[in-house]
């Protein structure tokens, strides 16, 4: 009995996670990230490089965005015509921009994604587990089958079966879990972890590690009592994360005027040097 007790609760918790990774659609940066209808036309229809930094720097200026490209330019997505929040990034599959964008993932065939991350965690974890248990309890029957006191056929084979495949599934499982929790402790993401996010003084990999315990409340709140269950507890709207250093989070793009002329940048570059660190990122 509590074999069976253990086993269906694994079963419920890996089910449950697994649905809720698949059908929690990933979510999108807000309307005020969009283009306005007035500012589209004007950007499509600017042949300037320089007016449509201008444009861009408009909008810039009213987002709380820290976030930059590899040559300090604006996160600018032209497929979804938006300014992108900061850990956005444009998933090709899916076709759409997606807040803090971990990886596309084909077993659950969703983007994954601040939406459904910590479901995605839950999910591997469960599934481990799953694996763990049922590996334990088909074991002993493995033992009977060599010393041969396993005599039906048909029950070889399932024994087989079950045993190889749960371990199978449990290594591969272990060492992509396992990656996981190293970037959760971290808080990065698996896009981050291979291309360093850029801010203001030059890309850092540690730009949003906050320390351990704060990098798990990002990912499954501060209740603790909902850690494990599969429901929404994620700190944030998705949109604007905390940083390491106040330092890194000052963004000329956020600030006036003066500022820009401060550091050097001013509405109209006059050398190339000035219009190269404007550069715009156009994703295809």
């Amino acid at each position: 009995v509590a074999y069976l007790i253990i086993f269906h609760i694994l079963f419920v918790l890996f089910v449950w996670t697994y649905w809720k990774s698949i059908f929690t659609l990933p979510v999108q940066p807000g309307k005020k990230y969009h283009m306005s209808y007035a500012d589209k036309e004007r950007y499509e229809n600017e042949e300037r490089p320089e007016v449509q930094r201008q444009i861009l720097a408009e909008m810039a200026r009213k987002l709380p965005v820290y976030t930059r490209t590899g040559n300090g330019g604006i996160r600018f997505c032209d497929r979804c015509q938006l300014i992108k929040p900061d850990r956005c990034h444009h998933c090709s599959v899916c076709a759409i921009c997606v807040l803090k964008m971990d990886h596309h993932c084909p077993w659950v065939n969703n983007c994954i994604g601040f939406s459904n991350y910590k479901f995605f965690l839950l999910f591997l974890a469960y599934s481990l587990l799953y694996c763990l248990y049922i590996a334990a309890t088909v074991f002993k029957y493995f033992i009977k089958y060599w010393t041969g006191e396993l005599t039906n056929g048909r029950s070889k084979f399932h024994v087989l079966f079950l045993l190889f495949v749960a371990i199978m599934f449990f290594v591969s499982l272990m060492f992509l879990f396992g990656y996981h929790c190293w970037l959760v402790s971290r808080n990065r993401s698996t896009l981050e972890a291979f291309s360093a996010p850029v801010f203001q003084n030059g890309p850092d990999k540690n730009g949003f590690n906050l320390g351990f315990v704060k990098n798990l409340q990002q990912v499954f709140g501060e209740e603790k009592k909902l850690w494990l269950l599969p429901v929404a507890s994620s700190q944030g709207d998705g949109h604007f994360f905390p940083m390491r250093a106040l330092c890194e989070a000052q963004n000329p793009l956020l600030a006036n005027e003066e500022h820009w002329e401060d550091d050097g940048i001013d509405e109209e570059p006059h050398d190339s040097g000035e219009a190269s660190s404007l550069a715009i990122e156009r994703e295809t």
